[in-house]
């Protein structure tokens, strides 16, 4: 049985989920549902740590599952874990589970509500998993539709305007992809004489210099919108402001990061030439985004709006750190930065959505100007508030300080004017995060609702007190998760610089393997 298990592991972390999340609709009991639920993302949990435990830096592509689906049409059902997905395969099981604690108390459509929870998590775990084209869009477009009900059914008043704004411009994007990913399909063919979707495969390919231009920008964009980065972000807001305090956390901790990871997995190998000629480009509208999602954050009178227009901010790091080459290659600091970067804002945004969503329940309203002083009748909320607020800003100490110098660290030695633009989103950040503390947390209590607000529960802490110990572990004990990615990212630069110096000796190769 435990042979098995090892064989499956990853096909029993991607579809555990949605197993279960049949059996939470088919049980009558709401009480039973939830926990048949949550012991089914305790399962996934348990799976992917297993993964992350064994899983060695040095081999490269581990715990792979490859089976003929359509040999015909050389589509394969073909999964695997590699050091460039593995946190954020560990970050998916891991905040799921505490979505559903999080979200023990809602009382409409509960069994729906989880069901939707765990058809998400298989959806993005498949996507993360993936070495084949066609499951990876499957899975691509699966996640949207649990989200789309989410945000539409227990959203705010405005949940049907947000969540199809949401869908629209994501598959739009989707669709792009699909049909640059349809001219590759028939570019392996004719390259070497049969069907393919495998990504192995599809690295080998070389793609013309005349079309590679036009791949490239149709999955870029697909990712660009899903990340967001500006300009393509004026659905983000929206649906988080409208999604409840679950959608919130989930859409800021996982999903935004397909679109960081697209580009890692698909756009930069398989269009390296390109990529290298639009990476400045890129990497301006990064800083572009970090700059305007600092300033817009920090004018917002609405305490999740402005943690929203954050992720704009943040997101723009990651950008940057993905866009920086040295010398024709890629910068490994910065890569390894971004990569840790989209963790460090998984857990600490996702634990600010949960704290405003605290304060939502309690005085129903998210705006800054119902709140203040709130440290003294809810002290334990006043320190995982600062803790949440410290990891954003990137303070020593905090995850969020090790991504961001290793972001800044690369940047500069490709490009110092980019970097100095991007630190200048730093001091923003520290910024309009103190000025969310102060104005909830110090100064008089100026509204009488707010003299005996309860503070912290059970569960809110049990939810809560393992993203504020991340937040602190990863500042302190970087390298624990870092061994486990560098070797990945190493061996992508390497490749990617190889391309580079054949694509300059004449050849057309299309991708880093």
């Amino acid at each position: 049985m435990l042979a098995w298990l090892e064989a499956y592991i990853a096909s029993v972390s991607i579809f555990t989920p949605a197993i279960f999340a049949l059996f939470v609709l088919w049980i009558p009991n709401v009480q039973l549902a939830k926990w048949v639920g949550l012991l089914g993302a305790g399962i996934c949990f348990l799976a992917t740590l297993h993964m992350g435990y064994y899983f060695q830096p040095e081999v490269g592509l581990q715990f792979v599952e490859r089976y003929a689906w359509l040999p015909q049409w050389g589509i394969s059902y073909f999964v695997g874990v590699d050091g460039i997905s593995l946190l954020l395969i560990l970050l998916t099981s891991f905040l799921t589970g505490l979505l559903l604690v999080g979200a023990w108390r809602v009382e409409r459509s509960t069994r729906a509500f989880f069901a939707l929870l765990l058809f998400l998590e298989s959806g993005m775990l498949g996507a993360l998993m993936a070495f084949d084209l066609v499951f990876f869009y499957v899975f691509w477009e699966v996640m949207l539709i649990p989200m789309y009900f989410l945000i539409g059914v227990w959203g705010g008043q405005n949940r049907i305007y947000a969540t199809t704004k949401f869908v629209l411009y994501t598959v739009f994007g989707s669709l792009l992809m699909l049909v640059a990913a349809i001219c590759l399909y028939l570019l392996h063919k004719q390259e070497f004489g049969v069907w393919s979707t495998s990504l192995l495969d599809l690295y080998r390919l070389r793609v013309p210099a005349s079309q590679q231009t036009w791949l490239f920008a149709a999955f870029a964009l697909a990712f660009a919108i899903k990340i967001p980065l500006w300009p393509f972000h004026t659905w983000l807001p929206h649906a988080h402001t409208e999604a409840p305090t679950t959608g919130s956390v989930i859409l800021a901790g996982v999903l935004l990061k397909m679109g960081t990871y697209g580009f890692l997995r698909f756009a930069i190998p398989l269009f390296p030439v390109v990529f290298t000629e639009y990476a400045v480009v890129l990497s301006a509208l990064g800083v572009i985004g970090i700059l305007y999602g600092a300033l817009v954050a920090w004018r917002q009178p609405d305490a999740k709006k402005m943690v929203a227009y954050s992720s704009v901010s943040h997101l723009g790091f990651v950008m940057v750190g993905l866009c920086a080459t040295v010398q024709s290659g890629l910068s490994v600091e910065a890569l390894t930065g971004a990569v840790y970067q989209m963790i460090n804002h998984g857990i600490s945004t996702g634990m600010l959505f949960f704290l405003v969503g605290v304060l939502y329940d309690r005085r129903h309203t998210r705006m800054l100007a119902d709140f203040g002083g709130l440290a003294k009748p809810m002290p334990w909320f006043a320190v995982l508030l600062i803790i949440a607020t410290l990891g954003s800003v990137g303070l020593p100490g905090t995850g969020g300080f090790v991504g961001e110098f290793l972001i800044l660290l690369g940047t500069f030695q490709s490009n110092p004017a980019m970097a100095i633009l991007a630190s200048s989103g730093v001091l923003l950040g520290a910024v309009y995060m103190l000025t969310l503390c102060r104005k909830v947390l110090f100064g008089p209590i100026t509204h009488p609702e707010n003299e005996n607000l309860p503070d912290i529960s059970g569960r809110e802490a049990l939810t809560l007190a393992p993203l504020a110990l991340l937040v602190i572990g990863m500042g302190i004990f970087p390298n624990l998760f870092l061994q486990k990615v560098r070797p990945s990212i190493e061996h992508m630069a390497r490749t990617y610089m190889e391309y580079r110096l054949e694509s300059q000796g004449g050849s057309e190769k299309g991708g880093v393997l």
